[in-house]
């Protein structure tokens, strides 16, 4: 009877170790089967033409008189707005800045070499979606100079710069281009790996970036986006 009982103590207990393997087994195997993933990065890029334009039209004047100066500013800036105007901008898209003044006598350090005690620096600005219009008309600037108004080129604080504000109508096409890149990655990788292509774990979407094209061109623009997604692997 013992050694009956003892064989049949032993047969439960293997079963039950055999069972516990084949629930050991399962378990690692799910665990396994939910860590294979892939993360991959699907990258759009477009180019576009800026659709904004701020032009500064930088003037100086120099004197001891800051009244004739002022009427000096106030001559130069009707001229200016009379060039704008004939050649189709509009005196919305026109803004005068307040003129700034430099005192050579007021200067602490100054040399005083300077014959003239002031210097007026004067900005008229465009402000336009005229990108085009605008180019012409820069490259047209050296018509003022018959009216005897030098307009200061290469000031880096007063640059021409362009802008593209239309991202939100872009945004969805470039999305869908991105996510199709990534699952196109995807795809390869899982086919490499001899695996199947599961659901998305996770996904985010990277910040749309706006660029020069290059530092010749300014007003054509790169935007670009970066998607980054995780799919589960399976076999």
């Amino acid at each position: 009877m013992k050694s009956r009982t003892a064989i049949i103590c032993s047969a439960i207990l293997a079963a039950g170790i055999v069972a516990m393997g084949f629930a050991l087994k399962g378990g690692i195997d799910n665990f396994v089967h939910r860590e294979r993933q892939v993360t991959v990065r699907g990258l759009c890029e477009k180019e576009v033409s800026a659709n904004k334009v701020t032009w500064p039209i930088v003037t100086k004047e120099v004197g001891n008189d800051l009244s004739a100066i002022y009427n000096k500013i106030q001559t130069t800036n009707s001229a200016i707005s009379e060039f704008l105007l004939r050649n189709g901008i509009e005196e919305s898209e026109i803004s005068i800045s307040a003129p700034s003044v430099y005192d050579n006598a007021a200067e602490r350090y100054s040399s005083n070499n300077n014959p003239y005690r002031y210097m007026v620096t004067n900005v008229v600005v465009v402000t336009s979606p005229k990108v085009e219009q605008v180019r012409q008309l820069i490259a047209r600037q050296t018509e003022l100079m018959r009216q005897g108004i030098a307009v200061v080129a290469g000031d880096y604080n007063y640059s021409t710069t362009y802008e593209y504000t239309d991202l939100n109508t872009i945004k969805p096409e470039m999305i869908a281009e991105a996510t199709a890149a990534a699952r196109e990655a995807a795809d390869k990788f899982a086919a490499d790996s001899r695996s199947r292509l599961g659901g998305i774990k996770t996904a985010s979407q990277g910040q749309f970036s706006i660029s020069d094209r290059d530092q010749y061109t300014p007003q054509i623009k790169t935007v670009r986006v970066v998607t980054s997604i995780t799919y589960s692997l399976e076999d």
